[in-house]
């Protein structure tokens, strides 16, 4: 009896074995039609976005480096100095504003004076002396408020006066004048000297030979002449032949000599001398002049440098004092800061000068600033368009932040002044015609779960940001938060990153 029972409950454990591992097979076997059936695709449905109220804006946003503009190196030039260049004082600090008429440097105790002009300070200028670069001299002194004379390409001695009062202005004697000048100068004078005195000695002698009879002298010769007339009315009244003849001699001999007084001495000789002395006297000033044109105040080349404009900025100071000059003592850059951005033709065409850019400082905060000037890009290997944007007035601690950096640098193009309908640009479809659309999705009319689609047709305005502002042509056809397909059947698979950045964002 036991032996049976055992044995049943064998046979039941299989069974219920057999059932179990059956149920578990069933899981997982599937035939092939099941199989063909979960390998189809789901039914594809539209991929919407809402329409949105939303304020588009158009920009071009680049980077750029910070300059300033216009660097120029200052390398005096020192030719006949027969003293070692050494700086001896004035120094100046990069970052230093430098004006017209500011003193450089100073070397072997003189000025370096910067004044504006495009010739460089090539030879050492002096009175006499003709060309381009003294009337550029001239500009520059006139502005400065010393007066020149007439502004043109000659040296006069007015020009040689403002030199002057240009460096006594600045704390330092006038430039030394050429010791053979001088000495050329020195010997003129003296020559001029001696024909002075020559003139006045000759004056004197005329002078005094010109003084002529006394009064009395006058007088005594006229009672002669009436004696002697006397004499001769007596004699003939006597008739005496021989008294008559010696009355008559003695009549003519003192009308002769009161007519001599009469007519004053001959200073014919005196005269003469006169003139030649003045002659000499004249040719003696002559070249006493030509001598003094040189031997006025020059301008030595060691002692001005030109640079095109001012003012500017030292950017770099290659000098101490005690240091021998050699070559550039420092480089001067414009006063204005520039940030130059390097753009494509596309973009340059977006671009005009006098817009608004907007620049980001490295430490934070941003300032806006003009675009001064569009060009085309130059140098070696150059390519695109420079765009320089002008910051105006800084704040030190702007200024520090942005000397030499690389900055972003936005321009915004359009916006469209207030919010708008805007759509993904992945909504806009075009019509047989041309006419641009957008495919609204609609409840379907008598079924809450399904829907319908309708093609409405809209006029595109700004697009920016992904996004397109368009205008329904039908009233009321479009409106805010209605639906627009912008992908299907997998279609958003296809989508810009921009565009998918649209639908993330409405989603």
């Amino acid at each position: 009896m036991q032996a049976r029972t055992k044995t049943l409950l064998i046979i039941v454990g299989v069974a219920a074995g057999a059932l179990v591992a059956g149920v578990f097979a069933g899981t997982r076997i599937t035939s092939p039609a099941d199989a063909a059936a979960r390998a189809e695709p789901p039914e594809a449905s539209d991929v919407t976005v809402p329409v949105e109220l939303r304020e588009l804006e158009s920009q071009v946003v680049t980077r750029g480096d910070v300059s300033y503009t216009g660097t120029v190196s200052v390398e005096p030039q020192f030719p006949g100095l027969e003293t070692t260049p050494v700086v001896t004082g004035k120094v100046p600090d990069v970052g230093d504003k430098v004006e017209r008429g500011d003193v450089l440097l100073e070397v072997v105790g003189r000025p370096v004076i910067v004044l504006p002009g495009d010739v460089p300070m090539y030879r050492t200028l002096r009175p006499g002396m003709s060309g381009p670069d003294i009337e550029q001299l001239e500009k520059a002194l006139d502005k400065l408020g010393f007066d020149p004379g007439e502004v043109d390409e000659d040296f006069t001695g007015s020009t040689s006066r403002a030199v002057k009062e240009l460096f006594q202005d600045k704390g330092y004697e006038p430039p030394a004048i050429d010791p053979d000048i001088q000495a050329e100068l020195d010997a003129a004078d003296e020559s001029l000297d001696l024909a002075e005195d020559e003139v006045r000695n000759a004056e004197s002698a005329l002078q005094a030979a010109s003084q002529g009879p006394s009064d009395a002298e006058k007088i005594q010769a006229e009672h002669d002449v009436d004696v002697a007339e006397d004499q001769l009315e007596q004699a003939k009244q006597d008739g005496d032949a021989e008294a008559i003849d010696d009355a008559e001699v003695q009549l003519e001999l003192a009308q002769a000599r009161l007519d001599e007084l009469l007519a004053g001495p001959d200073v014919s000789a005196e005269q003469a001398a006169l003139d030649a002395a003045r002659n000499r006297l004249a040719e003696a000033q002559q070249k006493r002049d030509q001598a003094a044109v040189p031997a006025s105040t020059p301008l030595p080349a060691s002692e001005v440098v030109f640079v095109p404009s001012l003012p500017r900025r030292v950017d770099e100071v290659n000098v101490s004092r005690g240091a021998e000059v050699d070559g550039a003592v420092m480089s001067i850059s414009g006063a204005d800061m520039v940030v130059t951005v390097n753009v494509d033709a596309s973009t340059r065409e977006l671009l005009k000068e006098e817009m608004e850019a907007i620049i980001d400082l490295p430490t934070g905060g941003q300032v806006t600033a003009p675009i001064a000037k569009i060009r085309e890009a130059s140098g070696d290997d150059a390519s695109g368009y420079d765009v320089q944007i002008t910051p105006g007035d800084l704040e030190d601690e702007q200024v520090q932040a942005l000397r030499s950096a690389n900055v972003k640098v936005t321009v915004p193009v359009a916006n469209t002044d207030g919010e708008v309908l805007a759509v993904p640009l992945a909504a806009l479809t075009a019509g047989t015609g041309g006419e641009a659309r957008v495919e609204v999705q609609r409840p379907a009319s008598g079924d809450d779960t399904a829907t319908t689609t309708e093609l409405v047709e809209v006029e595109v305005g700004l697009t920016a940001e992904g996004y397109a502002e368009v205008t329904p042509v039908d009233d009321g056809s479009l409106e805010e938060g209605a639906l627009v397909v912008v992908g299907g059947d997998g279609a958003d698979a296809s989508l810009t990153p921009e565009e998918e950045a649209a639908v993330d964002d409405s989603e």
